[in-house]
């Protein structure tokens, strides 16, 4: 009958040998291991960070337009699980200061077109232009306005100071050579504005808004106020290139009261949302899929997937706004909720790069981990090599003594050398080649 403790011993052998083979399995993956998980951990404190989930516009408090657009953003961004704040301005010069601000929280603006030309944008990006806001001119008063130039002397209400229409009013009015001294330039406008012309302290006013507009509708249809059709739109838009000409057609405002009665020649900005530079990217797409909902259908002065689009020359259009006009929504955002694109593109980030390095890195360390361990057998090889050599080139019968106890020391070391299993033939290969050496002795 077989030995009990000799069983024993043997099932202890095997169990050592299995625990030395998966040292020697770990010790093989340690280098690469440890690669990737360098990478990941660069990967980690490189990738952009998750995108907030509160983003803060500025409106100009006295316009209702963006009061409204700005309350459909943050319908939809909260139904994405993102928080619109809208802060209320004085504005679009304020409005742009904030947005400037070192170490300011707001994020957004809506800006009307001609802002950037008196402010410099520095730091600010253009989203794209949302729609056409013309600059409504109504006139009262005897003869036909079709020059600005024939306000000359007139009372003229520009609109409240640091709107859009205050400041566009005032570019172009210079332009035409209107200033306080051949005019009366009141700084009034909306509300007041249209009361004015209602009882005949003013001769015109500028308005700003889109056809839509209840202030334009009710100032067209004051008794004696037309509206007045520049037949130097063309060159306005041409000398300030953030002008646009365009045509209200006859009827636009209301076709049972036949306003206007004639085609109207007129000159409008864009209104352009734009952002901080630093705007987290992921918010940016999510933006960009929002306005394109709100602002991609007709209009009466605009077609169908007209807006939003980069018709805005004063502001640098951000590099991801102008992939998205050029090509859509990134793939992901097509198909996938907000929250869920933006924590798969930002594992992507990780993984890709891990992958692109592991194939090479599979290949780089097995093969540097083989060349170090077969390297230590290779200089017991010089070694005895070298001692080979030595004993070919000697006569001298009293050398031998010193060339066994070179081989025994070069032996001994091969006994002493630990080594993986897997190079286990390398050592049995070696003790036979010192065999033959010592059989020449």
């Amino acid at each position: 009958m077989p030995d009990k403790s000799q069983e024993i011993h043997t099932d202890t052998a095997r169990e050592d040998l299995h625990v030395s083979l998966l040292s020697e399995a770990f010790k093989a993956a340690l280098p690469y291991l440890v690669a990737l998980l360098f990478i990941v951990l660069a990967g980690y404190w490189l990738i952009d960070p998750a995108p907030p989930k509160k983003v803060v516009v500025s409106v100009s408090k006295q316009d209702g337009n963006y009061q409204a657009y700005a309350s459909l953003y943050g319908v939809l961004l909260q139904q994405e699980g993102v928080t619109l704040e809208i802060r209320e301005s004085e504005g679009p010069l304020q409005s742009l200061a904030d947005l400037r601000k070192e170490g300011g929280d707001v994020d957004m603006a809506f800006m009307p077109g001609g802002v950037a030309r008196l402010e410099a944008g520095t730091g600010v990006v253009s989203l794209g232009s949302l729609y056409y806001e013309p600059l409504w001119i109504f006139y009262k008063g005897k003869g036909a306005v079709e020059h600005l130039s024939d306000l000359k002397g007139k009372r003229i209400a520009m609109g409240r100071p640091d709107s859009g229409s205050y400041l566009l009013a005032g570019m172009l009015l210079s332009a035409a050579g209107l200033d306080k001294t051949n005019s009366t330039l009141l700084e009034i406008g909306d509300d007041a504005a249209a009361e004015a012309l209602r009882a005949g302290t003013v001769d015109a006013v500028f308005l700003a808004g889109v056809p839509t507009t209840p202030l334009v509708g009710e100032v067209a249809q004051i008794p004696g106020v037309t509206l007045v059709s520049l037949s130097e739109a063309e060159a306005y838009a041409r000398q300030f290139t953030f002008l646009h000409h365009l045509v209200l057609p006859a009827g636009a405002l209301s076709l049972e009261a036949h306003l206007p009665q004639r085609e109207v020649h007129m000159l409008a900005p864009t209104v352009t949302l734009v952002a901080r530079e630093s705007m987290h990217q992921a918010l940016i797409y999510l933006v960009l899929k929002i306005i394109s909902r709100v602002h991609g259908e007709a209009g009466m002065l605009q077609h169908a997937g007209e807006f939003p689009a980069n018709k805005d020359a004063e502001f640098e259009i951000n590099s991801q706004a102008a992939h998205f006009y050029e090509s859509g929504p990134p793939f992901l955002d097509r198909y996938l909720p907000f929250w869920a694109a933006t924590f798969v593109s930002r594992v992507l980030i990780i993984l890709l790069p891990l992958a692109a390095l592991a194939i090479p890195l599979s290949r780089v360390v097995p093969a540097t981990y083989t060349w170090l361990i077969k390297s230590r057998i290779y200089k017991l090889y010089g070694e005895l090599r070298f001692l080979e050599m030595q004993l070919r080139n000697s006569r001298e019968t009293e050398d031998l003594a010193r060339f066994r106890a070179e081989l025994d020391e070069i032996e001994n070391k091969v006994n002493n050398l630990r080594l993986p299993v897997a190079f286990s033939s390398h050592l049995y290969e070696l003790r036979s080649h010192i065999g033959l050496v010592r059989a020449r002795l």
